[in-house]
């Protein structure tokens, strides 16, 4: 009986939201009505199709249908009033969201499904109708770049199967999992939260923070494991000349060759030197033993 209650208040605040956004758009009475049920109906045909669940709701029960569109066109009517009911439609837009997220939730279960079907069940029931509305007025779906639905959804799913694996009563399970989908989503509205944002600049796109951090945090480690991996060779090497597993010049060689080297150095820098002082700057020539 609640959730037949609060269905009824979620499909009438959502074809009020409905034929406002039509308005905007200047549709014509047909247009407000088509874009209302679709957006108070279409997450439940879209449940209700993915899971084979027929008849459709609104098929059986036609009443839902002719609250969507005297709800509709009595927006039409009172159109001058709405603006100042806005929170109220806000506040029963998070009712509606938290009633269709438990009701598809409940349908997948009942019919056998699992977690994930659950889940699925759960945001097309509650997500798909608002999709369908931006797409039929012609704009970027709300769920898709702002608005904090989808994740409530899963949040309630995972709260009523929580629950029930707990062994609460359904009744209280119902409860909690509407309390708690209603409270998430007044709290995503006050404080205007939302899921990142992604966007791509193309050549300009920067390069993000995390990733950075990721790849100096990497460098690091591979330099270190290059150190105690060079450490290591060298004591290797070490231990072997030690062991006499490396032949090696002794060290007298050594100094000697270092010597040999540093002499021939010093002839060929004298050499040089005294090239260059037996050749005159000016003419090109070699200067005479005795001077001008």
């Amino acid at each position: 009986m609640l959730l037949s209650v609060l269905y009824v208040v979620g499909i009438t605040a959502e074809s009020v939201t409905a034929a406002l956004s039509a308005g905007r758009q200047k549709m014509d009475v047909f247009g407000v009505v088509m874009v209302a049920c679709m957006t108070a109906l279409g997450g439940g045909v879209v449940r209700d199709v993915l899971l084979n669940n027929y008849p459709l709701t609104w098929v059986e029960q036609p009443i839902y249908l002719i609250i969507v569109i005297v709800a509709a066109l009595i927006t039409i009517s009172l159109s001058f009033l709405m603006y100042y009911f806005r929170v109220l439609f806000l506040v029963l837009d998070a009712v509606g969201l938290a009633t269709f997220s438990v009701l598809g939730t409940r349908i997948a279960l009942e019919l056998g499904h699992g977690f994930v079907i659950a889940t699925v069940s759960s945001v097309a029931t509650g997500v798909a109708g608002g999709v369908l509305r931006d797409l039929m007025s012609d704009r970027m779906p709300l769920v898709f770049a702002k608005e904090l639905y989808a994740s409530i959804s899963v949040l309630v799913t995972i709260t009523y199967m929580g629950l029930l694996q707990v062994g609460l009563s359904e009744h209280w399970v119902v409860i909690v999992a509407l309390v708690v989908g209603f409270g998430a989503r007044c709290l995503a509205i006050y404080y205007d939260k939302g899921l990142p944002v992604f966007e791509y600049l193309g050549r300009d796109q920067p390069i993000d923070p995390r990733v950075r951090l990721s790849y100096h945090l990497l460098r690091r480690g591979w330099r270190s494991a290059r150190r105690r991996s060079g450490y290591d060779a060298a004591r290797y090497a070490l231990l072997n000349r030690q062991a006499g597993r490396h032949h090696r010049k002794p060290k007298n060689e050594d100094i000697q060759w270092s010597l040999t080297v540093e002499l021939d150095n010093k002839k060929r820098r004298k050499h040089a030197r005294d090239k260059v002082q037996a050749w005159s700057p000016k003419k090109g020539k070699r200067a005479a033993p005795g001077g001008e």
